[in-house]
């Protein structure tokens, strides 16, 4: 992947940077940042940069749902923009009803509604950068926005099946983390999402099936965790490198990490030609991946090797995650769909919760009832496998080989988040905030492999929720500490350089990340930092001791 940055933003940022030498860290700096950036970042079906796709950069193709029909007023944008508008080749159930490859392009699905996108080459909504995207919209007292937002998720709902990991074609077979029962309630909670209470009544009554339906994507047959009553990242198009990768060398990179370091190979490695012969093709299909489907597949070999078929199913899981990269679950992820992860867990538990709660709205009180059962279920289940006692921290469990994970990952505050976490639980999580917490705030992991979502770095997501998670228990004190220290990192390094990022480095305090396994970009935006800054902000503005 390549850096790309909006012209608008571009131009913002050297104002910024114009400025920025020497600079002291200034809130209001930061906050008119914020208030030029979700103006750059909102994109729309009739603005013709939303097309662009800087992950594959080919023509701009726009796709529609097969069950809509075409809005009138994709006439003008097709001419204006010079986008191939097409219609998706039947009507989309569930994820993977379609595969992506099959389409003669990759291209953008279409959205009714105008939106956020994260900055620089992710220009298209996604997932779980929406949820916190959102939260600062309605901080920021942008309702109108917010709503659209959560009316796209659920039309990507209804059309595509789920919510997406964002609307491009090539998404088709993966979601993102669950966030879309806590976006509907962002929105129900704010009073000024709606003219009265009938308005916002109506408005749930609609979003509540498409919520049921968007939840039901984690307990089909390949999202469970085996036995263990919880649920897993999958991506349902097969053993395959992903179609946004514009060529090999992630891939090869992986590979070569791996022949220098032996001993960490799970087995993804696997022994073939660089131009095999027909049979070795035909194995190849089976063992690895097709090589004469993909060019991508093709070009993945290095040192006599290529990569296992095992480890592109756990490749896709671990992008389904949103933690990419990070080595928590295998070397580069290889391994996400293996197990019942700490934090996909939490979030359905409190998706579940959240059912329940807008079931009874609704006076639904069967519906709330199975909702309470389902939540009651998956607490039991978390406490029995991910919740470990000896460590004080919750962590993620290996079902293929019937073993914890021992690796200490910052998704174990999502349960104070999702509050699943007894007061017991939750004061031993907060006894081990020492292992994550830096300068900068809370960085992802204690373990220093060289990726992006593992130590010293951090990122807006993880820190707010753990954040969020520690005041909802009471933990005032320690939920402010870590604000002022993330919000300062921030401020830190826009004073620095006129930007605000996509992650940061928690040991120094700014965004001074370097990369040596995986993506090594540190995008201009960006939306969810953008989002979670304003939440700190108001957190620290309440009086000390509030919950």
């Amino acid at each position: 992947m390549k850096k790309f940055l909006p012209l608008a933003l571009a131009g913002w940022s050297v104002l910024f940077a114009a400025t920025a030498t020497a600079a002291q860290p200034d809130a209001q700096k930061t906050r008119a940042y914020i208030d030029h950036a979700w103006t750059t970042l909102t994109r729309s079906m009739d603005d013709c940069s939303a097309l662009r796709d800087p992950k594959v950069g080919t023509q701009p193709v726009l796709y529609l749902p097969a069950d809509l029909p075409t809005p009138p007023e994709l006439a003008a944008v097709k001419k204006r923009c010079n986008v191939d508008v097409q219609v998706l080749p039947r009507a989309i159930g569930q994820l993977g009803d379609i595969a992506p490859a099959t389409l003669p392009r990759q291209g953008l699905l279409y959205l009714p509604y105008p939106y956020v996108v994260p900055g620089g080459f992710f220009n298209e909504m996604y997932g779980w950068d929406s949820y916190f995207i959102v939260l600062g919209l309605v901080a920021d007292h942008r309702e109108a926005l917010a709503r659209d937002m959560v009316d796209n998720a659920l039309f990507e709902v209804q059309h595509y099946g789920a919510v997406l990991n964002a609307n491009r074609s090539y998404y088709l077979t993966r979601s993102q983390p669950p966030f879309l029962g806590a976006m509907i309630r962002a929105v129900l909670d704010d009073p000024d999402s709606f003219k009265d209470k009938t308005e916002a009544h109506a408005w749930l009554e609609h979003a509540y099936p498409l919520a049921v339906r968007d939840y039901s994507t984690w307990t089909r047959k390949e999202h469970r965790a085996g036995a263990t009553g919880l649920a897993r990242y999958y991506d349902y198009g097969g053993a395959a490198p992903v179609l946004e990768m514009r060529d090999s060398s992630y891939l090869r990179g992986v590979i070569d990490w791996l022949l220098a370091h032996p001993s960490e190979d799970p087995g993804y490695l696997v022994r073939a030609a660089e131009h095999p012969d027909a049979a070795e093709v035909a194995r190849l299909k089976t063992t690895s991946c097709d090589v004469e489907a993909s060019k991508v597949c093709a070009g993945a070999w290095s040192q006599g090797y290529r990569l296992g078929a095992d480890y592109y199913l756990g490749d896709r899981a671990m992008r389904e995650s949103g933690f990419d990269t990070t080595f928590r679950m295998g070397p580069f992820g290889g391994s996400t769909h293996q197990y019942a992860p700490v934090d996909l867990n939490s979030l359905l538990y409190r998706y579940e919760r959240d059912l329940h709660d807008f079931a009874m709205q609704l006076g639904r009180t069967a519906d709330a009832a199975r909702w309470a059962d389902a939540a009651a279920a998956r607490h039991a289940a978390i406490d029995k496998y991910l919740w470990r006692a000896d460590q004080g921290m919750y962590m993620d469990y290996d079902f293929v080989r019937g073993k914890p994970s021992g690796y200490r990952f910052v998704a174990t505050y999502y349960p104070l988040w999702a509050g699943v976490a007894s007061k017991q639980q939750a004061a031993a999580l907060r006894d081990r905030l020492g292992i994550f917490e830096r300068k900068g705030g809370l960085q992802t992991s204690d373990h220093a492999s060289g990726a992006q979502w593992d130590a010293p770095f951090g990122w807006a997501p993880t820190n707010w929720l753990a954040t969020a998670g520690l005041d909802a228990y009471g933990f005032q004190d320690d939920a402010r500490r870590i604000a002022r220290e993330f919000t300062a990192t921030i401020d830190r390094s826009l004073a620095a350089d006129g930007t605000i990022r996509e992650k940061y480095n928690m040991a120094s305090g700014n965004a001074d990340v370097k990369i040596s396994a995986g993506y090594t970009a540190n995008v201009i935006g960006f939306g969810w930092s953008n989002g979670v800054y304003l939440k700190m902000q108001a957190l620290l503005r309440e009086p000390s001791g509030n919950p």
